[in-house]
């Protein structure tokens, strides 16, 4: 696996190709009533309905590009479970100094949440992790300094 290359789960693919079609179908049918309506208020250069339905369907439209370009672009994976980090492992590490042990998956960029422990791949720390096996060591630079964690698990 490419530690560049854009991933995503077969569960994120299947939500947002699920987004897609809501996006694609009655959202934007939503929109194209409002604009209607709002045209028919009157004089364009003035209402405001119209330039705000504008505005919602300009954010409409660059979201559905979006999430095209993701979908065409990224790799889908179906999840880690071998001895290497790679991209859906689940990976228990613990900071250097400290009895903590801590739970992570990592995960490609559009899913990574770190209040729910999903580490993107491209992090600093997913960059530190991917590749590496249990027992190893790794260092990584933050804001505050660097930052050394010891591998407990990969699976």
């Amino acid at each position: 696996m490419n530690a560049g290359a854009d991933y995503i789960t077969a569960e994120k693919r299947k939500a947002l190709e699920a987004e897609l079609i809501d996006l694609k179908g009655p959202k934007r049918k939503e929109i194209l009533l409002a604009l209607e309506y709002a045209k028919s208020l009157g004089d364009l250069s003035e209402n405001a309905e119209y330039h705000q339905t504008r505005e919602e369907q300009g954010k409409l439209e660059a979201r559905i590009q979006k999430i095209e370009q993701i979908l065409q672009t990224s790799v889908t994976v179906k999840g880690g479970g071998g001895d290497i980090i790679e991209i859906g492992s689940k990976v228990i590490v613990q900071k250097e100094g400290t009895q903590e042990e801590k739970n992570y998956v990592i995960v490609g960029s559009e899913e990574a949440d770190m209040a729910n422990g999903k580490i993107s791949n491209r992090s600093p720390f997913g960059e530190a992790l991917f590749g590496k096996k249990k027992g190893e060591k790794v260092t990584f630079k933050t804001p505050s300094g660097m930052v050394n964690y010891k591998i407990i698990s990969v699976s």
